[in-house]
């Protein structure tokens, strides 16, 4: 790949599931990664994986986290593409018995985390008038299912958040809220139990998901998407 191709691209939750299956596919394309995980052991595992790569320790739900980190990426210039994958789901059970801790985690990282992301890099974007900003969805962002609504209501928030984004943003850039699909990781196992088994592996989602992702642009802004 020529330098004039490769894109800069900047993944949080990059260690597992959809977030390291991202990774593995556009590093393998030769562009340049950067990307975070709350796990120590996680992101050294992924920098072995990925030596080309740049990877951080990073809590999306500290701003201070995330402004350290934004500072060194930018220091290598700014992103082309911005992905917010980052996401945990709570454990099945009706809201009511959902405690006060987990429903505040989870709406940390699932919205207050993208919150940071975008106040620590977009800025910057803005300048420059160019990037694409995916925000990871879901299928429930955009329908329910009984037992998960605070992961209903945070992606549903991301829908919003996004859509809201997008009407901000300069003409050149784009804001996308990006339903994955039902992928086998262990986020839908917390969800299906062993019927995830069932679904594609993230590594056979990434094989259509990359391409997809990496051909999103201006054209698409404000446009609630799946990958196919």
């Amino acid at each position: 790949m020529s330098i004039k191709n490769r894109l800069r691209i900047v993944i949080t939750g990059a260690t597992r599931g959809l977030g390291e299956a991202l990774v593995l596919g556009m590093s393998e394309l030769g562009h340049e990664i950067y990307g975070c995980g709350s796990s120590e052991a996680n992101v050294e595992a992924l920098q072995k994986k990925v030596p080309q790569g740049k990877f951080a320790v990073v809590d999306v739900t500290q701003e201070k986290s995330v402004e350290k980190w934004a500072k060194s990426v930018l220091g290598h210039g700014l992103p082309d593409l911005l992905i917010n994958n980052a996401a945990v789901i709570n454990k099945p059970a009706p809201l009511w018995e959902i405690s006060e801790k987990e429903f505040r985690n989870l709406i940390d990282v699932n919205i207050n985390g993208i919150g940071n992301v975008i106040r620590c890099f977009v800025p910057s974007m803005v300048g420059a008038k160019k990037g694409v900003i995916v925000n990871l969805s879901s299928a429930w962002g955009r329908s329910v299912s009984g037992g998960f609504a605070p992961y209903c209501a945070s992606k549903y928030a991301v829908e919003g958040l996004t859509k809201a984004l997008a009407l901000e943003l300069p003409q050149g850039m784009a804001a996308i809220p990006l339903n994955p699909g039902v992928i086998n990781t262990d986020m839908l196992k917390t969800a299906f139990g062993n019927g995830a088994s069932s679904y594609h592996s993230a590594s056979t989602w990434a094989k259509s998901a990359v391409p997809f992702i990496l051909g999103l642009n201006a054209a698409n802004n404000g446009t609630s998407l799946t990958v196919p």
